[in-house]
């Protein structure tokens, strides 16, 4: 379980505080622009330290674990595909950073590959890939990686709404399904509605207790009627 304990976080004259639990499964992070949604998956990643409180996974404190000794992989907007490796490689940095492969890494990396409808491409680079596919290299590396939390910060965003269906069905189908802990952050309500077991509206400086999703959308809040626009 992902727990943020009585958690303040500052960035100049910015506050958000967050206090609650969340359990596997798909959760969407929405709210305002500026609100503090890419604040908080930073903090849950190790990438901002907090100004008191604490993250905990499984009841370990988190506090002072750098990223990448984290439970956590983290997938951005950009999908961090590095323009001189080629596809099998950049998903292969999930499993071993220095690269050195060994036969049975690289027939994990197909698998993956396969899995996200990336079969026969391995050997491409990003560049010749469309942007579908590229999201769908990056998100191999964070099968490969297998960390128990995924934090996805609007890595969908810049997709058409059929490319971006199509990814948000494999994160459930082999993210959700798997047992991750799954942090979605997304501009668009309906992407939470359609596929998100519980949401966490960040607004006002705080990152609200996840709620259900039919239950909030059926009842909203005045901080979500305020986001909405209704």
């Amino acid at each position: 379980m992902l727990t943020c304990d009585d958690l303040t976080l500052r960035q100049g004259a910015f506050t958000l505080r967050a206090d609650w639990s969340l359990s596997p499964g798909l959760t969407a992070v929405i709210g305002p622009s500026g609100g503090g949604k890419s604040t908080l998956l930073s903090a849950i990643a190790g990438f901002l330290d907090p100004a008191s409180g604490c993250v905990l996974w499984d009841g370990r404190n988190l506090s002072g674990a750098a990223p990448g000794n984290r439970p956590v992989t983290m997938l951005f907007q950009d999908n961090n595909l590095f323009p001189h490796l080629t596809v099998a490689q950049n998903a292969g940095l999930g499993l071993v950073p220095s690269l050195r492969l060994t036969k049975d890494h690289s027939d994990r990396v197909a698998v993956a590959l396969d899995r996200v409808g990336l079969a026969g491409l391995g050997d491409r680079k990003p560049n010749a890939l469309s942007g579908g596919q590229q999201s769908r290299a990056a998100l191999a590396r964070v099968l490969l990686a297998d960390r128990p939390v995924v934090l996805l910060d609007e890595a969908f965003a810049a997709l058409g709404p059929a490319l971006r269906a199509q990814m948000l069905e494999l994160v459930q189908s082999i993210l959700v399904a798997a047992g991750r802990t799954v942090l979605m952050v997304t501009h668009d309500p309906a992407d939470a509605q359609n596929v998100a077991d519980n949401v966490i509206l960040v607004s006002d400086g705080y990152a609200h207790p996840p709620q259900d999703t039919g239950a909030l959308f059926a009842d909203p809040s005045p901080e979500l009627r305020r986001y909405l626009g209704t």
